[in-house]
């Protein structure tokens, strides 16, 4: 997260100083930034110090380009009917509009709210809708008793 929005990393040099270090936009795992004179002492002077950056993994964002992806768990009633969800992103949470008849896999865009570009302006968080069904609803299996979806929707398949 604080990679996304470029938020300022305090570290510790060889000598026992701390700095804070701004984050270049599009930083990315494995960058290397030189410290000019933040280094050792050498028979020249204080020589530049090597940071090489590392991006730790989250449990649920997901890095892709300067976009970030996050699979989104809704109920059936917020499918069908459509609702207003609260949803994570790297700046905080925002209320998200599912419409009614949402399916799983539907891909909603936060303009915006993904990683610092190098050329300026930011990426997206992309939304995919995951439908979690309940398990063993008795209720919602008394609802749907007789009801039968005829639509074929794997014709396009074939077989």
């Amino acid at each position: 997260m604080d990679a996304a929005t470029g938020k300022e990393q305090r570290i510790t040099l060889a000598d026992r100083k701390t700095i804070d270090l701004k984050l270049p936009a599009g930083v990315e795992d494995g960058t290397q930034m030189r410290l000019k004179g933040k280094g050792e002492q050498g028979p020249g002077g204080p020589g530049d110090a090597l940071v090489t950056i590392e991006i730790d993994g989250h449990p649920f964002f997901r890095r892709e380009g300067s976009d970030v992806r996050l699979d989104l768990p809704i109920t059936l009633d917020e499918a069908v009917n459509g609702a207003k969800v609260k949803v994570p992103t790297v700046d905080g949470a925002v209320m998200l509009t599912v419409a009614p008849g949402s399916g799983s896999g539907k891909v909603l865009r936060l303009k915006g709210k993904g990683f610092s570009k190098k050329g300026g302006g930011r990426g997206d968080q992309l939304v995919t809708l995951e439908i979690d069904l309940p398990q063993d609803d008795a209720d919602l299996a008394r609802r749907l008793e007789g009801w039968r979806d005829t639509r074929d929707l794997r014709a396009k398949l074939g077989g």
